[in-house]
């Protein structure tokens, strides 16, 4: 998984740097093929925003979070994009699911 984060009028530290990257390594558990993200953190006074684009097949998945402490926000960000991943398999599993009414003949 290749995660990219930067800031927006913040510095990055690594604690921070590694605090993404750890929240984000159980996203890695639904595609066996590697992630990129891209995460951006931000300070929106007194809010703390944490937002990432997910590149996966030619598709692109956005979330966003925002909470009063940066980490907080990073946490919710992870859940967030967690949960798109799952709907996404799920509609790709589910699409090529069962059999096709062309192959065996039958319609309606």
């Amino acid at each position: 998984m290749q995660v990219e984060t930067h800031g927006h009028q913040l510095e990055v530290t690594p604690a921070l740097r590694e605090h993404v990257e750890t929240k984000f390594q159980k996203l890695a558990r639904h595609f066996d093929r590697p992630l990129d993200v891209r995460t951006q953190l931000r300070v929106d006074k007194p809010h703390h925003k944490a937002e990432a684009t997910m590149r996966i097949a030619g598709k692109a998945l956005h979330a966003d979070a925002s909470a009063a402490d940066m980490y907080v926000a990073i946490d919710q960000l992870a859940d967030k994009l967690d949960r798109l991943l799952v709907k996404h398999r799920k509609k790709v599993v589910d699409h090529h699911r069962g059999e096709n009414p062309a192959r065996d003949g039958t319609f309606g």
